[in-house]
């Protein structure tokens, strides 16, 4: 299935959506690629998974990420990044995953002694 998309302007109207035009429409999102949204709230900040959306491109994907999760200004950064990109864990196998840091004491941050000019660590 091919068809060519045509991108307007929110509140633009096609002209020509007669057959024979090269305008196709297609309500099949499931046909878009699935991607993630990530949002920074602030400067400085992480960012933080927001959610997921289907788009047809990056480009698509940044805009409706822009008008779904920062309609109101919550965010200064959209990162965006197609489902099947992301590589997860497997719960079942968290035991071999992190097993070897257990014996690695100094690793946890009890081990080191802070001087008390530190605060806030």
């Amino acid at each position: 299935m091919s068809f060519i998309i045509q991108k307007f302007l929110y509140g633009d109207i096609p002209e020509e959506k007669a057959a024979g035009s090269n305008y196709v429409t297609t309500n099949d999102t499931a046909a878009w690629p699935l991607w993630e949204v990530f949002i920074r709230s602030k400067q400085g900040l992480d960012h933080k998974h927001a959610g997921s959306l289907h788009a047809a491109d990056a480009q698509m994907a940044i805009e409706n990420a822009r008008d779904v999760y920062t309609r109101r200004q919550e965010g200064v950064s959209i990162w965006v990044v197609e489902s099947k990109y992301i590589t997860a864990s497997n719960p079942e196998e968290a035991g071999e995953l992190y097993e070897p840091a257990a014996d690695k004491i100094y690793r946890h941050p009890t081990f080191y002694n802070l001087p008390d000019e530190v605060n806030h660590m």
